[in-house]
């Protein structure tokens, strides 16, 4: 039940905050802990950031799989259909700017600060959570077979570095706004990931092969 709560008071905060703003302190705070308590549950904020992470890909996952067989006809031409799960699976993230969040913040900052189990625990879960979503995949696009685990896996690093970009830094934005010539620059996530996704899709589909370059081995 303690953890529950702590949990419960975490997620609530990344409801009006970044995850970066989210201190262990204000955390404490909220729940009516010391810290040296709240440490008692989770081992630091990143397990606890972890946790979050996980349950919000669990929660996105239950609601694709009511949305995504009412959204695309699968007797759409295989490129309709790639169209179409591409701009479901982008627009469906505005909801869920928090996990997009955390999701930005996994490989840099909460994989960081945890023990080896925790990640492996983690990382376990990822795993599930991803070849579930592969599963809804290729409901829709059969096509794509067992290359949609990896195209899964490279949408979330697409989700992590566009959320990202996409939330620049108040001197950033007062750059674009200064220099009109930057405009370019600026990303509007929603739209950059449909596009991102699609072009992913339809590569795959086209290369089923993948690349035939190996790196050479490190001496």
């Amino acid at each position: 039940m303690r953890r529950s709560t702590i949990l419960e008071a975490a997620a609530a905060m990344l409801d009006d905050m970044p995850v970066a703003d989210l201190t262990l302190n204000a955390l404490s705070r909220r729940v009516g802990l010391a810290k040296s308590n709240v440490l008692r549950y989770f081992e630091s904020r990143e397990e606890i950031l972890l946790e979050l992470l996980d349950r919000g890909f669990r929660q996105w996952l239950a609601e694709l799989a009511d949305e995504l067989p009412d959204a695309i006809d699968p007797h759409l031409p295989v490129e309709e259909r790639i169209d179409r799960l591409a701009a479901v699976l982008s627009c469906s993230l505005q909801d869920h700017t928090a996990f997009s969040d955390l999701v930005s913040a996994q490989a840099g900052v909460l994989e960081h600060n945890v023990s080896v189990d925790v990640v492996v625990r983690y990382k376990r879960s990822t795993l599930e959570n991803l070849t579930i979503l592969a599963d809804r995949v290729r409901q829709v696009v059969p096509e794509l077979g067992d290359k949609a685990l990896t195209i899964c896996l490279m949408g979330v690093a697409m989700v992590a570095g566009l959320y990202a970009h996409g939330r620049p830094s108040a001197s950033t934005v007062a750059a674009y706004d200064a220099d009109p010539g930057l405009a370019a620059l600026r990303i509007d996530v929603c739209a950059a990931l449909e596009e991102s996704l699609a072009t992913l899709m339809t590569g795959v589909l086209h290369r089923p092969n993948g690349s035939k370059y190996r790196p050479r081995e490190p001496k």
